[in-house]
């Protein structure tokens, strides 16, 4: 059912925002924008620990869409900033729905870029009831291999010149471990290597994140992320093999089969490779695939399109206020 032009409406505000105790340790950081009494989207930001951005609202319909943004443990504005201590998957799939349920929600719709169509899933297997339907750009499976495409060398080939640059801060006795040093690094007393280290971390994501990259688009994407969270955290959580079973995902994906999942992935896409987006789809009976023409990021002009399109397309349904 059509929902009217995505986007037809600008939104310009945050009509609720807060801070959201989900442990004795984390505060988590929300806002709401757009119709308090439209249908309901939990926006779930990548990384790990790239926090949400205000123009992650660009892509939706204020009059249609109640949208909910939220910065993960240690990520944006949630406290404390850059923590590694208690911060797994299953941690943030716990703060959802703490969210959720803070917020009198009881079913929404669920949209995740790279990391965040990861966490999405892992939320959706978790809590098949609480979710209408799932969007995802840029998958990301979290599963071992996958990791190690992006952070164990599959790049190379393509990107050669980054693939250098990263592994030439790690000395070569210790290359069997490039995320370990790096970690170990970004987490050292030494604030000059935890600087260093983060930055470029964050130089090679941002180095292979778009079909057209220049020296100058890369500092900008640095300075719009705050690498000084994304970095430890991104390492962090590949170190850990994001803190899920291998394959966590295509494992189980019977326990969303019934749900409508579209996917939308760049053909060109260096950190995910499409294969991975295929696999899933192969997986979905109720999975619709966009392959198209672009790289990584969710700023590219056919992602973009493509998740209007579909944004557009969602259907409404009946949502229950919790509590």
């Amino acid at each position: 059912m059509k929902n009217g032009k995505c986007n037809a409406a600008k939104i310009e505000y945050a009509f609720d925002c807060g801070y959201l105790a989900v442990s004795d340790q984390h505060r988590m950081y929300y806002e709401q924008w757009g119709n308090p009494k439209g249908l309901p989207i939990l926006f779930i930001h990548g990384g790990p620990g790239a926090g949400f951005l205000k123009d992650d609202n660009r892509y939706f319909n204020a009059d249609l869409h109640r949208l909910i943004f939220f910065d993960q443990r240690g990520a944006g504005r949630s406290t404390p900033f850059a923590s590694l201590e208690n911060n797994t998957s299953r941690h943030l799939i716990d703060d959802m729905d703490k969210l959720l349920d803070h917020l009198h929600i009881s079913t929404c719709y669920l949209f995740g870029g790279s990391w965040g169509a990861t966490l999405a899933l892992a939320y959706a297997i978790h809590y098949p009831q609480r979710v209408a339907g799932i969007l995802l750009r840029g998958l990301f499976l979290g599963s071992h291999q996958s990791i190690q495409h992006y952070v164990g060398g599959g790049v190379r080939d393509h990107f050669p010149d980054a693939w250098q640059r990263f592994i030439s801060h790690v000395p070569v006795d210790k290359r069997d471990d490039i995320v370990g040093y790096y970690l170990q690094q970004m987490q050292s007393e030494d604030e000059a290597a935890t600087e260093k280290f983060a930055y470029e971390w964050a130089f090679y994501e941002f180095s292979i994140y778009k079909l057209k990259l220049t020296g100058a688009s890369i500092e900008d994407l640095l300075q719009e992320y705050s690498y000084k969270s994304l970095s430890p955290l991104e390492a962090h959580y590949m170190q850990n093999d994001c803190f899920l079973p291998d394959d966590f995902i295509l494992k189980n994906t019977d326990k969303i089969a019934h749900l409508p999942v579209s996917i939308i992935h760049g053909r060109y896409d260096f950190i995910c490779p499409p294969k991975y987006a295929f696999q899933l789809h192969e997986r979905l009976p109720n999975s619709t695939l966009h392959i198209v023409c672009a790289g990584h990021a969710g700023s590219e002009p056919e992602i973009e399109e493509k998740i209007r399109a579909e944004v557009d397309n969602l259907s409404p349904f009946e949502c229950i206020p919790v509590g």
